[in-house]
């Protein structure tokens, strides 16, 4: 019997190197936090920052599957909600599943993006014009046009300053950092968004098991008929699979090589 054997390929490196920077770094925040809380805060950011693309997953599955949103909301304590209307039973499977499967899906997408070399100030750019998108037609359009149907002007007020502020941080940085400032925020990003993706699906779990309280696994549930706890389970495997794929990419594939370890630290 024959084994085929895997190692990081030597162009990989560079970028390896970095994901593991931005990895220790995270840890060493979080533990930090359970001793220092306000080391938390340093955080806290990001931590929103995942909040918008879990929301923001939701209202374009929302959109894509030809249904309305009604408005996107994110509160300071990191949680967040959008409120919409669908037609069928598939439409909210879909919309329900976009949240934990498109923040994972976004991670990944980044993971695969700094393999390939490609601009770290457009990734950057094009997170802040997402969160921007989704503060201003979402967070302040949406709820005006439905008269603030069900949520409060002081969750929306908090949905827009959150967003317009990361929208312009993600936005300076993008345009007055260096190349290897840019380089390490997007790979922290990455980091973060995929750890907050995993940990949100873990925190699910428990949530599902142990009480009553809704969510997006208990909104499938009600239209499936499947326990919320299948579809948490389910949609961790999807997640483990894509975070797999983004980090076999990440570090054996030769496309591009050359261009993406001069990238990573550029001058």
């Amino acid at each position: 019997m024959s084994y085929m054997k895997y190692k990081v390929a030597e162009d990989a490196r560079p970028q390896i190197y970095l994901l593991l920077v931005a990895t220790v770094i995270s840890i060493g925040l979080w533990f930090l936090s359970g001793y220092i809380p306000l080391i938390g805060y340093l955080t806290y950011p990001i931590r929103l920052f995942a909040t918008f693309i879990h929301e923001g997953s939701h209202v374009l599955a929302t959109v894509l599957t030809g249904n309305t949103v009604q408005s996107l909301s994110v509160s300071a304590d990191g949680s967040g909600v959008v409120w919409s209307q669908s037609s069928g039973w598939f439409s909210q499977l879909l919309i329900s599943s976009a949240g934990y499967i498109g923040t994972t899906a976004f991670g990944a997408a980044l993971l695969v993006w700094m393999r390939y070399g490609y601009s770290s100030r457009i990734a950057l750019l094009a997170s802040a014009g997402f969160v921007t998108v989704m503060t201003v037609i979402f967070g302040i359009f949406a709820p005006i046009l439905n008269f603030f149907a069900d949520v409060s002007v002081l969750t929306q007020a908090f949905t827009v300053a959150a967003g317009l502020v990361l929208a312009v941080g993600l936005a300076a940085i993008a345009r007055y950092a260096s190349p290897k400032w840019t380089n390490f925020t997007l790979a922290f990003l990455t980091v973060q968004c995929l750890a907050n993706a995993v940990f949100d699906l873990v925190n699910l779990f428990f949530l599902s098991t142990m009480t009553n309280e809704r969510s997006d696994a208990a909104n499938m549930a009600a239209a499936s008929g499947i326990p919320a706890v299948v579809w948490v389970l389910i949609w961790f495997g999807v997640s483990v699979v894509m975070i797999s794929l983004g980090l076999r990419v990440y570090s054996i594939s030769r496309a591009r090589a050359a261009k993406s370890a001069d990238s990573i630290f550029e001058d």
